[in-house]
């Protein structure tokens, strides 16, 4: 590293600092102190103004501000956070931008006064190598929305805390409305080419812009991590050996959720309902470049910094808006598809209803082998359905049996009831590096219901059922051997917009209630008591009217289902099973028997 000759700095105060009111509180760290001590200048560029600025902060820790925009004034005590830059050697070292050290770097690029891009760069030691370095991150947002809202750091502890939040799921960091951010957890001194990143990107929408995200994309490029002791070091000709981190430069991952009941709000930020997770080899994407105004850094300070190559860069390559979901669809090569949907509406994860893995579904546990194999993942409460094949090529269809969003082309699927609601996706308790850490209830027992495609057509044919939680199958139905049509129209997923999603939940919904109230009107003609389901005749919402309209019917079925049983009709048992699957409560209801006909 090569510093400035400390014959250009002037001292600028010598003033001893009020200690700020808020350093170390039990408030909210909002921002930087303004006591500062020690702050010398210098101007680089000879125009008579300082460039750099020099102070120490909380006593001991240096920094060093940048004034990209020449706009800094003589006897300043800080830059501004339009198009300025910070660096602070939060080891104390003498070196900045290095291990250990925290950067800011803020850039107006339509030259309106505000930041619309924001990258941290949170760097880590030197130990962590060949995987992802969870300590560090290499982050930008962008203003997508213009709200002024970027990240979110602790100032305390001089650490971006991504993850901290108001009420439920009120995140600091910029992750409602319109925002963009790339992210890699790894040290930018470990990174081979840094216009690339990881989360290439992670993209919100509010499509009707009232500040709640309404459907968000999950785009990444896993990278090829080298091994250090690598003599040909993949084409890097750097002295630096810590570069061990090689993207791809392909998107092999691309994750998308939706809002289907558009019931995000305050108190209720991040509520997504049905996701899709696409696998495989995906797309390149090096031919989206996007060029940013007035970012790359004064040139005269690339000396300060022990990796300066995130000051230097003048564009970065991702989807971006616009551009990520006709991608996804038209231009990915694509190994496998899954589906998730959130039957109980309990999840709050603010960037997805996270994805269920195609393992044991009755094993239960964080990367234990079964569903929720994935940390993130709701112990249970969703239904995952998996096209390992990608033959659907992520299509939809509601099918007749249930009258439930299926995913086209998946080969099996499960479903971990949980009706109260009791294992849910929470945060508390304390973890350095993020501040909170995700807590999940696991149950000790939960009813599964298991879906098949028995004849490989595309559509689930066969169900199976473990109410009482022993993990065996007590029940099961053949629509094949009911007679039933298991084939219904497709979704073409790949063409619609957010409007056509919420559109088909909404008359997913609205058919799931017109068919309880038939289901309704069956079990009276048959006099059967419905006292008891009263709940769940009286929806507030469409949400409720989906889930509250299956679980009628499924109760009602069920009861008459039983009750033929119990009489010793078969023919009887068979006539409400078909009605049931066959989505046709009026078969019973008309004749007391199934037409046959739909």
């Amino acid at each position: 590293m090569v510093c400035i000759g400390l014959s250009l700095w002037q001292a600028a105060s010598a003033q001893t600092p009020i200690p700020y009111w808020n350093r170390n509180t039990q408030l909210l760290p909002w921002r930087m102190t303004p006591s500062v001590t020690r702050i010398t200048e210098a101007d680089l560029d000879g125009d008579g103004d300082p460039d750099i600025l020099r102070a120490t902060i909380n006593d001991s820790i240096p920094v060093i501000w940048i004034d990209d925009d020449d706009d800094m004034k003589p006897g300043a005590r800080e830059g501004d956070t339009d198009s300025d830059c910070l660096l602070i050697d939060r080891n104390r070292d003498g070196v900045f931008a290095g291990p250990h050290d925290f950067s800011i770097d803020w850039c107006d690029t339509d030259g309106d006064g505000r930041a619309d891009i924001q990258l941290v760069a949170n760097n880590a030691g030197t130990k962590v190598r060949n995987f992802y370095d969870w300590s560090a991150d290499y982050m930008y947002v962008l203003d997508d929305d213009r709200d002024g809202i970027l990240h979110y750091i602790d100032w305390n502890r001089m650490m971006m805390q991504a993850w901290e939040h108001s009420g439920h799921a009120n995140f600091y960091k910029d992750y409602s409305g319109n925002s963009t951010f790339l992210k890699m957890h790894a040290s930018t001194f470990r990174i081979g080419d840094l216009r690339y990143n990881w989360e290439v990107p992670f993209l919100f929408y509010d499509e009707d812009r009232d500040g709640h995200t309404d459907w968000a994309i999950r785009l990444l490029d896993s990278p090829v991590f080298r091994d250090p002791k690598d003599s040909t070091r993949n084409g890097f000709d750097r002295e630096d050996r810590e570069i061990d981190v090689l993207f791809t430069k392909r998107i092999d991952y691309a994750a998308v959720t939706w809002d289907l009941d558009k019931d995000n709000g305050p108190g209720n930020e991040f509520d997504y309902d049905m996701s899709l997770l696409f696998k495989g080899k995906g797309f390149r994407y090096d031919d989206q470049p996007h060029v940013f105004r007035n970012w790359r850094g004064l040139p005269q300070s690339d000396s300060l910094l022990f990796d300066n190559r995130w000051r230097r860069l003048d564009k970065l390559f991702y989807p971006d808006r616009d551009t990520a979901y006709p991608l996804i669809f038209r231009k990915g090569e694509w190994k496998e598809c899954r589906l998730v949907f959130d039957e109980d509406d309990d999840c709050n994860r603010w960037e997805r209803v996270e994805f269920y893995d195609p393992r044991d579904p009755f094993i239960i546990g964080t990367e234990k082998g079964g569903l929720d194999h994935n940390k993130q993942a709701d112990a249970a409460g969703d239904r995952g359905e998996f096209d390992m094949d990608n033959s659907g090529r992520g299509q939809l269809y509601v099918g007749a049996f249930d009258g439930r969003i299926h995913l086209y082309g998946a080969e099996w699927g499960a479903w971990r009831i949980d009706q109260l609601a009791y294992s849910f996706q929470g945060f508390g308790g304390n973890y350095e590096r993020w501040g909170r850490e995700r807590l999940q209830r696991e149950p000790s027992a939960f009813a599964t219901v298991h879906y098949a495609d028995s004849d490989g057509n595309g559509f689930i044919d066969a169900i199976r059922y473990d109410l009482d939680g022993d993990k065996k199958y007590e029940d099961s139905v053949s629509l094949k051997a009911l007679g039933i049509e298991d084939r219904q129209p497709l979704y073409t997923t790949a063409s619609k917009g957010y409007a056509d999603h919420r559109n088909l939940f909404r008359r997913v919904s609205e058919e799931m209630w017109r068919k309880a109230q038939t289901a309704l009107k069956v079990a009276q003609q048959e006099g059967l008591d419905t006292y008891w389901y009263n709940f769940y005749q009286r929806p507030m919402s469409m949400h409720q009217r989906y889930e509250y309209g299956y679980w009628l019917g499924f109760y009602l079925y069920q009861d008459l289902r039983h009750r033929a049983r119990m009489q010793g009709d078969a023919g009887r048992v068979r006539d409400i099973e078909r009605a049931y699957y066959a989505g046709h409560w009026e078969w019973l209801l008309t004749t007391g028997k199934p037409t046959g006909k739909k």
